[in-house]
């Protein structure tokens, strides 16, 4: 059974930093692209960020461009979130998911696997 399991999340003030980390089950983790997403009370579940399997760089949402990094170490079956200067607009769910198809997609419906999510609450 594919287990994605999400930690790190946690009540910071505006400004502050948390990473996010994402440890999967998934056993060619090398071949997935990684996704992050997030959801806040009331709204869909949104993008935040993706990384091929090749580790070649994330894709972002424009509201996290510039403070949040996506990485992964594929020798671990871990994808990173690293969140800088973090705003109350932040305040979310996040969730960790993974594509077979290795594509880097903005589609939450494309994404095989998912974990529970973590909370991360922004206090301003």
């Amino acid at each position: 059974q594919v287990r994605l399991v999400e930690s790190g999340g946690g009540v910071v003030q505006a400004g502050d930093s948390l990473k996010l980390t994402c440890t999967t089950s998934l056993h060619t983790f090398g071949v997935y692209t990684m996704g992050w997403f997030r959801q806040a009370p009331g709204k869909e579940r949104a993008f935040v960020a993706s990384i091929k399997g090749s580790n070649s760089g994330g894709v972002y949402a424009d509201s996290v461009k510039g403070r949040f990094t996506i990485s992964r170490d594929n020798a671990k079956n871990t994808v990173y979130l690293q969140m800088n200067n973090l705003k109350s607009e932040d305040t979310a769910v996040y969730y960790c998911a993974a594509d077979r198809g290795g594509r880097i997609t903005y589609d939450p419906r494309v994404y095989n696997y998912w974990g529970q999510g973590t909370q991360v609450t922004v206090s301003s």
